[in-house]
């Protein structure tokens, strides 16, 4: 069981982490890479550089019947190598997101969007890490945090600290204006959405409280509210939970989804996600703008996300 946990565990660190994002051998901006979706369209865009942070792949999906005269919101998701073919992933498991988004439209079930998967980097968890939480702790437990390492091989979590402000600047600064005029997009903030899983849920949580004049709504999958990957004594839950209730959005404009399964790493996340949802209520949102969903038995997986995906996608998107 031991070495299960530890093996998933590096598994949510690196998350599908590939050689071929740090191939800089071209400098080329686009590739029409071949991908296996089944619904719409997928093209990549390699090594999309940045002044902020590491390059990376940004894949977009096209639904299918895409049009330059129609206009479409936009679905910013994280872990972008995860989200659409099973086949290239270490784990051969996706979100499957071209499936059920492209069924939901047929279905006129959701608005028209399209898909900005944004590929992690070996910096997943820096990068994903909502910075300003830091400021909630005291000096000895940011060092705790800072020394904190993994395994046998003492893997550092969080080397040299947090980067999520400059994720953040490059996804609404350079990467939002690049899709904005290269696809046929809606630009306002209600048909800006933000999604992801796990660490990939705190960053969502992160950028719709950051920037609530560009994102109209966050999916937070199994938020990995420890932010470490241990419960025991740790005050990094509770410095997220503040950071939240001191800068969550007024509701009215913006909706936030949340969920958590109770296997595997989701086992830890519901007495936080509890807290939560009473920070929520606290400020005034209600199932007009704000769902949280727990799906027991489910574990922490590309797998479970895929099954109920479809949820979130409604809430944020529904017509």
């Amino acid at each position: 069981m031991e070495k299960y946990l530890i093996l998933l565990i590096l598994s949510v660190l690196i998350s599908s982490i590939s050689p071929e994002i740090h191939a800089q051998t071209s400098d080329k901006k686009f590739e029409s890479i071949a991908m296996n979706v089944e619904n719409g369209t997928t093209r990549r865009f390699s090594n999309f550089a940045s002044k902020f942070v590491d390059s990376r792949n940004i894949d977009v999906w096209l639904p299918a019947g895409y049009n330059v005269k129609k206009k479409y919101a936009v679905l910013y998701m994280h872990d972008g190598q995860m989200l659409f073919d099973s086949t290239v992933n270490w784990n051969k498991q996706e979100w499957g997101i071209d499936e059920t988004l492209g069924t939901l439209m047929k279905d006129k079930k959701i608005k028209e969007c399209i898909v900005v998967g944004i590929w992690n980097t070996p910096k997943r968890h820096v990068e994903y890490f909502p910075q300003k939480a830091l400021d909630y702790l005291s000096e000895s437990e940011k060092t705790d945090l800072l020394n904190y390492t993994l395994g046998e091989n003492k893997i550092p979590l969080i080397n040299g600290g947090p980067v999520s402000d400059n994720y953040l600047k490059f996804l609404v600064t350079e990467l939002k204006p690049f899709v904005d005029s290269t696809f046929s997009t809606f630009k306002n903030q209600q048909n800006t959405f933000i999604a992801g899983s796990s660490m990939g849920g705190l960053i969502s949580m992160y950028a719709i409280c950051e920037y609530p004049d560009v994102f109209g709504g966050a999916a937070c999958l199994s938020t990995h509210w420890p932010g470490t990957f241990t419960v025991e004594n740790n005050p990094v839950p509770g410095a997220f939970l503040k950071y939240l209730q001191d800068h969550l959005p007024l509701p009215g404009n913006h909706k936030i989804y949340f969920d958590y399964g109770s296997e595997t790493l989701d086992a830890m996340y519901k007495p936080f996600q509890l807290h939560a949802d009473e920070i929520m209520r606290a400020k005034g949102y209600t199932s007009e703008n704000w769902i949280t969903r727990e799906f027991p038995g489910e574990d922490h997986s590309e797998k479970a996300w895929n099954k109920r995906f479809s949820k979130p996608a409604v809430f944020l998107l529904g017509k």
